[in-house]
């Protein structure tokens, strides 16, 4: 079965195309900056959103249909294989990323579930290397299962706790047979719904404890790549313990762990926990975790993950500011965490989705660029903060001030003059930059 069968080959056509199945922005090979657009990208497939969604939600049934005409679960899972794979060539996308549960169905018990998803792995790698196409990352899928009801890594229940730590230790072994360049925690149940019957000391002990472990695995058994958190405030659990970038840096510093883990940030979770995207990509950024990036778009108006495609130029210009003043991505890159909408339940609107999501980002980084090539941002905020460079301020800065000497500076200095933050003008600026 061929999927994307009456799909044509996705090619650069430019901004004046007509053509819906082509990039009008997204030009692989073109150079910015020193490098090929791909390469500033890395665009990944999402299996989880892209193969397996079915436009359920809580209201309704499954819209979408997703058996890739195959009954047999194994049949499928390796049918659903071949259409990524297929996807994926004719967007000209180079990486995928993956839970377990969604490459392979679960079986009877652990040791069943287990041979099915190495069943699939190995499918997957042949296909991997009749392609070229490589892993960006893995997870392991430890909220979905009702076993999980109370959490995995912060469950009450040892059972539980040990049945994860067994998923994620066979998660990164496929991701290291797989040559994936990172390994993602979301703590989907990592959280609680009321303090009234929570252990949160020994709950985030106990995670702390995991991480370590996977850690250890991993390094023992030659995985170099990165380990990502993936902060989202809340949603399934009502308070996630990952709540933002910043709370996820307090944790990993009480326990020892921050030189062990980068952040992995999706758009959407920062709208959830009232942050800009930049927000948290700056934040990562300046503390250096920043790692990968789960894109897609949600809406301020709604309080839940709604997962969509992004199509945002201003947001994916300041994304991709961020991304270039990091050094861009290392071991990481852009995943489309977003599926199509519960009405869009055909193949092409896949299709429709991924061009638009791509289209997008490689107009955020054309922005992006034109932005630091113009200067006034960063010459702004340079002159704005000058004051810290000599006298008191460099005093400041360099910790030989004091107390008394700021109260002695002060006696002479008089009050205070300030000069505007010229809001307006850089957002004003920024405009004529992406849109002029």
């Amino acid at each position: 079965m061929n999927t994307f069968k009456d799909i044509p080959q996705i090619r650069y056509e430019g901004a004046n195309s007509k053509n819906p199945f082509s990039f009008k922005f997204y030009d692989a090979e073109r150079q910015i900056g020193g490098k090929a657009m791909k390469e500033h990208l890395k665009f990944a497939m999402s299996w989880w959103h892209t193969l397996c969604a079915a436009g359920t939600d809580p209201f309704g049934d499954d819209t979408i249909e997703r058996t890739y005409g195959q009954k047999d679960l194994m049949n499928r899972a390796k049918a659903r294989t071949d259409a990524g794979f297929e996807l994926m060539e004719k967007l000209g996308i180079d990486y995928f990323c993956f839970h377990d549960a969604d490459v392979a169905p679960r079986g009877r018990d652990f040791a069943e579930t287990r041979d099915n998803f190495h069943q699939i792995t190995d499918y997957i790698e042949g296909k991997m290397k009749a392609t070229g196409i490589k892993q960006l990352w893995g997870t392991a899928n430890c909220f979905s299962h009702p076993r999980y009801m109370h959490g995995a890594g912060t469950s009450c229940n040892a059972d539980a706790y040990a049945y994860a730590a067994a998923q994620i230790k066979n998660a990164l072994d496929a991701t290291i047979q797989l040559r994936g360049t990172g390994y993602v925690f979301w703590g989907g149940r990592e959280g609680y719904e009321t303090l009234l019957n929570t252990n949160m000391e020994l709950e985030l002990d106990n995670l702390a404890r995991l991480l370590k472990m996977a850690v250890s695995y991993g390094r023992k058994k030659g995985f170099t790549g990165d380990f990502y958190i993936e902060p989202k405030p809340k949603e399934p659990t009502k308070h996630q313990y990952d709540f933002d970038t910043a709370t996820v840096l307090a944790f990993l510093r009480k326990y020892g762990l921050e030189n062990d883990f980068k952040m992995n940030i999706e758009a959407n979770h920062a709208t959830l926990a009232a942050h800009t995207f930049q927000h948290e990509l700056r934040t990562a950024r300046i503390n250096g975790v920043f790692g990968s990036i789960d894109a897609n778009q949600g809406d301020p108006h709604l309080g839940w993950d709604t997962d969509q495609f992004p199509t945002n130029v201003y947001d994916a210009a300041l994304c991709m500011y961020e991304v270039i003043k990091a050094g861009g991505f290392t071991n990481g890159g852009l995943n489309f965490d977003a599926k199509v909408r519960r009405a869009s339940f055909t193949y092409e609107d896949i299709v429709y989705g991924y061009i638009s999501g791509m289209d997008t980002f490689a107009l955020g980084l054309i922005k992006a660029y034109e932005l630091i090539e113009d200067g006034r941002i960063d010459q702004f905020i340079k002159e704005r903060y000058a004051s810290f460079e000599t006298g008191i301020g460099k005093a400041i800065v360099s910790g030989q001030a004091t107390l008394e000497d700021l109260e002695e500076y002060t006696l002479k200095n008089g009050e205070v003059k300030t000069e505007s933050g010229r809001q307006e003008l850089l957002e004003s600026i920024v405009n004529s930059v992406l849109f002029g």
